[in-house]
């Protein structure tokens, strides 16, 4: 039983929901800055499953679309669909499952995530196929998490209000602006990251006529592209901590997020692609960890400040 679980959890790289899972929750902790960042148990839980649902269902769809080439590509044959280890008909199964149960639990939540549910599927859904025609894929996939911290703040708030309520007086202020900005950043920090994560199946790619910024530019082109792009996702949040009226230990935690950033650049250059999947990964979801830890520090204890 438990090897058919793991099967499954792979087959869908859950452990990788840790990269968006943490921006929408700090979405979440703003919208509700007000009670100290809780929304209460039922919203909490309603964006628990609405995410997973999201990613579930796109991670089905993208092995489902893509299970011709990964059989063709060395590095991903031994995926599930590839070998046989999960029929196909089992993985459409798991995406209308998943499917549904987004909409389900968007429709428990508020009228506006039940209304742009379906939007919300289709975008999340739609980046699989962007290779085939685009070499800017990987904004397509930055928009696609991006709407994790919009759906978050949907789902506290209802709604793209104004005012920021509960933020310190030190704030900018600008509610509709919280999400957005962060969206944008989350954008900017996906496109990064996919770039050198492409990087791996560059000649592959090349030969089989997909595309990516990797293949238009060459990998030396596209990894300044992507430390551009990085760099404005920093000053993003950056922005987003002074908007927020964020002090020293969300700033703390950006310049450690800088760090993790600059040291994923330093092995993408050094073309050491055996450490890609573990900087993709263990990096990745350290800036995503750091950032939801910080904002919770914020937003929970604003009050706090350290001892001089």
């Amino acid at each position: 039983m438990f090897g058919e679980i793991r099967k499954w959890l792979e087959f869908v790289r859950f452990s990788h929901t840790v990269f968006a899972l943490p921006f929408a929750l700090a979405s979440m902790l703003i919208a509700a800055r007000a009670n100290h960042g809780w929304p209460g148990a039922r919203p909490f839980f309603l964006i628990l499953i609405a995410m997973v649902c999201a990613r579930t269902c796109a991670m089905a769809f993208n092995r489902i679309v893509d299970r011709k080439f990964d059989k063709e590509n060395p590095r991903t044959s031994i995926r599930h669909l590839p070998t046989g280890a999960i029929s196909v008909a089992s993985a459409w199964t798991l995406w209308t499952v998943s499917a549904v149960g987004l909409v389900a639990a968007a429709w428990f939540l508020n009228k506006a995530c039940f209304y742009l549910s379906p939007a919300a599927l289709f975008v999340v859904c739609f980046y699989s196929l962007t290779k085939r025609f685009t070499d800017f894929t990987h904004v397509y996939l930055g928009i696609a998490i991006a709407l994790a911290p919009i759906g978050a703040w949907l789902a506290v708030r209802g709604d793209f209000a104004l005012r920021l309520e509960g933020a310190p007086t030190g704030g900018l202020g600008g509610g509709c602006l919280v999400p957005s900005l962060l969206a944008v950043a989350v954008v900017f920090w996906l496109i990064g990251f996919d770039v050198i994560y492409a990087i791996q199946d560059y000649d592959f790619d090349r030969r089989h006529g997909l595309h990516s910024i990797v293949v238009r530019w060459g990998p030396k082109n596209a990894l300044r592209a992507a430390f551009l792009s990085h760099t404005i996702m920093l000053l993003l949040l950056g922005v987003f901590g002074l908007l927020c009226g964020f002090r020293l230990a969300y700033f703390i935690g950006l310049a450690l997020i800088m760090v993790a950033v600059l040291f994923e650049h330093f092995i993408a250059r050094i073309r050491k692609m055996n450490w890609v999947q573990n900087a993709f990964f263990r990096l990745n979801a350290l800036i995503s960890i750091v950032f939801l830890a910080v904002t919770f520090a914020e937003v929970a204890f604003p009050g706090f400040r350290f001892a001089r």
